[in-house]
């Protein structure tokens, strides 16, 4: 009878890590790689390009999002890392595209 009973342990104790573990991987997967590579992209390119002096405006700013994203990142607070970044690259996109027009 006590067998039953470990085994209904084990079998606890083993969904509980296979949970931490899912747990322990999403957050991992969650990190906003991409999103910082086209930040970082969006920034370079608006910054070659040779933007006129009212879309510095939004390109130090984008910049300013991309620092804070990276801070972010390292604290591992993927959420606020990615609302960051992409920002940073929206308003890296509208730096570079005034400068086109």
């Amino acid at each position: 009878m006590n067998r039953g009973k470990e085994s209904g342990k084990f079998r606890r104790a083993g969904i509980g890590c296979a949970v931490l573990s899912a747990a322990l991987l999403v957050g991992c997967a969650g990190a906003p790689v991409q999103e910082m590579s086209d930040a970082r992209q969006a920034i370079k390119a608006a910054a070659e390009a040779g933007i006129d002096s009212e879309s510095q405006a939004e390109l130090d700013q984008a910049m300013e999002l991309l620092s804070h994203a990276e801070i972010k990142l390292q604290e591992r607070d993927y959420r606020s890392a990615r609302r960051a970044a992409v920002e940073a690259q929206r308003l890296a996109v509208v730096a570079l595209s005034a400068s086109r027009d």
